[in-house]
């Protein structure tokens, strides 16, 4: 494969999972929105965002077995066109139940931009650039989350939720087709011998059932689901109602972990290696991270005396030591199920986004509102819990045991 055609590669499935990342956090603009011509409560805007990490969950292991079936061009392709449904029937609703359906429909569209671009870096190039590649292509898409902050409050003021909808949709179609046209098929996957649906689907329930595959997606699952629960709706009322930022200051540090997020992600990535090379291996490497951010959280939680520009540059940083766990995946298991395995780790990744932005919503809910606002505690005791759940995980984590699985258990 020639240079030229390995960053087209890159390029093309990186912008699909940038196109991913501003839908997961659109809300977080669309909220005061919705919430002033809906009258939705932090519970229903907790549901509503959810929706889409909860069909995102539901979609990974069919996900998985179209991707190990079908490839990673076909397979996002086609489901980049739900995602342009979902889009316009969202942006054309009045109501919850069109808003959900819509919200649902676009997270099934894009369930497998970043299963489908860890898997066509994983056939494209050699397993050693993977830590790198993974953060950079996950740096880049991250810049998502950058454009949800002051960029689309900025876009807001001129245009309407309603019709930024129908424009996304407009861009999910174009991409729909620069990956059916502009991505070609390994060599390895057109050569690959078919296996049968009860074949794949026995492999996917080995996957599942695999204690290797708990121990290492416990932490990181985790981890990231605080994260992008918060990041996609509820840290932006953090900062305001629990920290006393003002509006524009909270837009502006929204961008900025979006910002440390991608940083993080790109040196970390180039770290991994080097630090391998000194004796830290990538499991211990993406851990020790990891802890880093639960200690940050405390900070955030116990209200330290610490310059909030800081603070959440290190909170965004730190997050993305989680992604490091998808490339300690594809050490961990046989290359013929990676496609699965990641689309596994995927679903239990965002069944815990879900959970923890729909819970958070509903723990905000038991304390009365003043004037539309919520009380600091409520927001605190919310990122509590969540920091309480990191620091279980953390101890499976770090367990010590066997964290290598044969090829022979998928023959």
């Amino acid at each position: 494969m020639s240079a030229k055609t390995g960053l087209r590669i890159f390029l093309i499935f990186a912008t699909g999972y940038f196109l991913s990342y501003v839908y997961r956090g659109l809300n977080i603009g669309f909220a005061p929105f919705l919430t002033a011509e809906l009258g939705l409560s932090a519970g229903d805007m907790g549901l509503l965002t959810s929706a889409y990490f909860m069909s995102f969950a539901l979609a990974q292991l069919p996900a998985g077995l179209a991707l190990d079936t079908y490839g990673a061009r076909k397979t996002e392709a086609c489901l980049l066109l739900v995602a342009a449904l979902g889009t316009v029937v969202y942006g054309m609703s009045s109501g919850m139940i069109g808003l959900f359906m819509g919200r649902f429909l676009i997270g099934m569209g894009v369930s497998v931009c970043l299963g489908a671009a860890f898997m066509a870096l994983a056939q494209n190039f050699p397993m050693s650039r993977l830590p790198m590649l993974n953060g950079v292509m996950v740096a880049l898409g991250g810049m998502g989350g950058v454009v949800v902050g002051t960029p689309l409050a900025a876009l807001l003021q001129h245009y309407s939720w309603q019709a930024i909808s129908i424009g996304m949709a407009v861009c999910t179609l174009l991409m729909a087709a620069l990956m059916w046209f502009g991505v070609v098929d390994p060599k390895s996957q057109r050569a690959r011998a078919k296996i049968s649906f009860s074949q794949q689907m026995a492999g996917t329930r080995r996957i599942l059932s695999h204690r290797v595959f708990w121990q290492l997606a416990s932490l990181p699952s985790v981890c990231g689901g605080a994260f992008y629960a918060a990041q996609s709706l509820w840290v932006r009322p953090y900062m305001i109602q629990a920290q006393g930022m003002l509006p524009e200051q909270a837009d502006r540090l929204v961008s900025l972990l979006g910002l440390m997020l991608v940083a993080g992600t790109v040196i970390t990535g180039l770290l991994a290696r080097k630090l391998e090379r000194l004796g830290l291996n990538l499991f211990r490497f993406a851990g020790l991270g990891m802890l880093a951010f639960l200690f940050v959280q405390l900070g955030v939680i116990m209200q330290w005396p610490i310059p909030y520009v800081l603070l959440w540059s290190v909170y965004g940083f730190s997050a993305s030591c989680s992604i490091l766990a998808y490339s300690v995946m594809a050490e961990a298991f046989p290359h013929q199920v990676v496609g699965r395995v990641t689309t596994a780790f995927n679903m239990v990744y965002f069944v815990c986004i879900f959970s923890m932005q729909m819970g958070i919503g509903y723990i905000l809910d038991v304390w009365p509102q003043q004037d539309g606002v919520y009380p600091a505690q409520a927001h605190i005791t919310a990122w509590g819990i969540m920091l309480g759940l990191q620091l279980l995980a953390a101890l499976w984590y770090f367990w010590p045991s066997k964290l290598k699985v044969e090829a022979a258990e998928f023959v």
